[in-house]
């Protein structure tokens, strides 16, 4: 397994290797490895006719093995891209665990003409490559490359560079206030960079712009806590939710945004059982609260909500509105009302 600094070192040194396996959590920086790697292994004249990309949500083994078994055309090599690939993680369905029973040997061995570029999404950040077993048997044959999230000076840099790609006028003072803000996810970062850019309509941006436009940090965190109450971690969720009151996060404030997530998790979780596909869902929903969720967040969403049932679903909703209601009207501590809600809402 390597990481993004060395894949980007071997590119440079003009190694390709026949199949990569990218995983991590932050797909605008796998896509952008992914073009560089076809930028380098293909023919620029002939790019278009020997780029295969297959749907991973879609997948089908019978286009996979005839577009790994098809010759390049006038190129020495051809790309086969597989976004989201499905049957790399573990607990598969029948169907799945099929695919991966029929695929493994193209992983393991791909023809010399292919570079075979697939990569996996994780859920959140507490998954980790290692423990993904059906990737990692893989580890001596393909080259799996671990997307870590950028830190540090690296990632200043890099959203500066968005900026700058988005016409937008930014100090260094705004920028690291702006990444000190945001959530480091870089299809998040160019969504909020472009609003910014937009609001701003060419004069310099200012600290004051990104305090209005930007979403507060805290949403991920709000995700966390209703991911601890999922898996009956009522300790942690108590934690974090201190964490939260004691940056000074309003204990009311935080209730809204639990109810907030639970009724959007029902609201994706019923979709999604109705038999809408992750785009239409995304659509959907803007359709219905005048503001998008993009697609990876609703795939996030999805694997959220399978950890409750509708019911359990609809009783921590209305939890959270009992105890809305009761901070509200009463003088009752708002630490000790939060921790008795996390309780109730693992309560049978």
């Amino acid at each position: 397994m390597i990481d993004l600094e060395l894949l980007h070192r071997e590119l440079n040194e003009g190694k390709i290797r026949n199949c990569y396996i990218f995983c991590g959590l932050d797909e605008m920086l796998i896509k952008e490895s992914i073009d560089t790697i076809v930028n380098k292994a293909i023919d620029k004249d002939f790019r278009e006719l020997n780029i295969t990309k297959i749907d991973g949500n879609n997948f089908k083994v019978e286009d996979f093995k005839i577009a790994c078994e098809t010759v390049p055309f006038l190129s020495e090599k051809k790309a086969i891209i597989v976004d989201r690939v499905p049957f790399l993680k573990e607990k598969l369905d029948s169907e799945n665990q099929k695919n991966y029973n029929e695929c493994i040997g193209y992983f393991k061995n791909p023809p010399d003409y292919c570079v075979l570029i697939v990569y996996v999404l994780l859920k959140d950040k507490r998954e980790r490559i290692n423990k993904l077993k059906k990737l990692m048997t893989l580890d001596k044959e393909a080259c799996i490359v671990s997307i870590e999230k950028l830190k540090g000076e690296k990632f200043y840099k890099k959203v500066g560079s968005i900026f700058l790609e988005l016409g937008g006028e930014i100090s260094k003072v705004e920028l690291r206030y702006f990444c000190e803000l945001v959530e480091n996810n870089f299809d998040i970062i160019k969504r909020e960079v472009d609003k910014l850019v937009n609001y701003s309509n060419g004069r310099p941006i200012t600290k004051k712009d990104i305090e209005i436009l930007l979403p507060h940090k805290s949403e991920s965190d709000i995700f966390d806590l209703v991911e601890f109450i999922s898996i009956r971690k009522a300790n942690e969720a108590i934690d974090l939710m201190n964490e939260l009151v004691n940056k000074g996060e309003n204990p009311i404030v935080i209730l809204s945004q639990i109810r907030d997530q639970f009724q959007k998790l029902y609201r994706i979780k019923m979709r999604s059982q109705q038999g809408y596909k992750i785009e239409e869902i995304s659509k959907d929903f803007k359709g219905a609260f005048g503001f998008s969720i993009p697609p990876f967040v609703v795939e996030k969403f999805i694997n959220q909500g399978k950890k409750f049932s509708n019911k359990q679903i609809n009783k921590c909703i209305k939890v959270c509105m009992e105890s809305e209601k009761k901070l509200k009207s009463t003088n009752i501590d708002g630490k000790t009302e939060l921790e008795l809600m996390i309780i109730n809402c693992q309560l049978p």
